[in-house]
């Protein structure tokens, strides 16, 4: 008698059913039985992440090897994705604008995210205001923050030259030459630092006050004890926020496309939108997938090397001997 599609799921959830019973109950062990139903609680997760993150990881590695065009099949051609990269001068404009972005971004950024969590990291009377006002565009839409900033850096009706003319100040065309272009990137990238200085104030307190008031009692000046115990012992929090600005900076996108859309003369064609152009505009999925693969490459190498280069800087108070 042949079994139908039911049938066959039937037997095999019963089989499942009863193999993870039996598993379960004879073992003694309370560990084992927690471990079991963490793994059994944690499963959404673990598919969620195969479906949603391990998969397309695995799909982008294998069309970086084929000539894909979304429309039809891919079709295997080895490593000349890679090779033409090497003659496509884009590719390296594109790496070089990114680059240029994350040096400067995450350099100013760290900068003024570590004065203003100084700044802020005062008890008076309605800081906590304060604090929120800084904090608040980090929430606001980035589509809404690009078309903001395209008002205000427009170069002839926008806020900043109108104030720089009041002030005799020369005038600047922000969004619209090849020189001002990255500058002017960066320093819309700016408008969240107070995400990095909600960290950075975190760390500010945490450490430990007895430390400050010892200091005092010796002599110690401002300066030394922001040098000497307040930089020390935000190492880690520093060192979180490096990373963490580094990764997000390398893949700035929404603020070039919708700026500037790359240019002018393709002086924001940034890393990230030139994988953009080249898989849904021109359709070259495959090309497209070699880049992502390249910069999957080039932030793991980077930020590999900072967790290797933080044991002879990063100060973890618990490590103290």
């Amino acid at each position: 008698m042949a079994l139908d599609k039911k049938d066959v799921c039937m037997i095999v959830y019963s089989t499942v059913k009863t193999m993870f019973q039996r598993l379960v109950t004879h073992r003694t062990s309370g560990a084992f039985k927690e471990a079991i139903w963490g793994y059994f609680f944690t499963l959404p997760w673990l598919i969620g992440f195969v479906v949603f993150s391990a998969g397309p990881i695995c799909a982008v590695i294998y069309f970086g090897f084929t000539r894909y065009d979304i429309l039809s099949s891919a079709y295997w051609i080895g490593l000349k994705n890679y090779s033409k990269m090497l003659y496509d001068p884009l590719f390296w404009k594109s790496l070089y604008n990114t680059v240029y972005f994350v040096f400067f971004s995450v350099s100013l950024r760290m900068f003024l995210g570590f004065i203003l969590a100084l700044l802020v990291n005062r008890n008076i009377k309605g800081i906590t205001i304060i604090r929120s006002i800084f904090y608040l565009p980090v929430v606001v839409p980035i589509v809404a923050t690009s078309m903001l900033w395209c008002w205000i850096l427009q170069p002839h009706l926008g806020v900043i030259n109108y104030l720089s003319e009041l002030l005799g100040l020369p005038h600047i065309l922000w969004i619209v030459t090849e020189r001002w272009s990255k500058p002017s990137i960066v320093l819309v990238s700016l408008w969240t630092v107070g995400e990095t200085m909600v960290i950075f104030l975190a760390g500010l307190q945490n450490v430990p006050e007895q430390l400050y008031e010892a200091a005092e009692i010796d002599g110690t000046g401002p300066w030394n004890k922001l040098i000497r115990i307040t930089i020390p012992m935000l190492t880690p929090t520093i060192f979180f926020n490096l990373i963490i600005s580094i990764i997000n900076s390398f893949q700035v996108f929404a603020f070039a496309y919708i700026i500037t859309g790359g240019g002018p003369l393709d002086s924001t064609l940034f890393y990230v939108l030139y994988i953009f152009q080249q898989g849904f505009k021109y359709f070259h999925m495959g090309y497209a997938s070699a880049l992502a693969v390249i910069l999957l490459l080039l932030v793991v190498s980077l930020t590999i090397y900072l967790f290797r280069s933080s044991e002879s800087w990063v100060y973890y108070e618990a490590e103290r001997k």
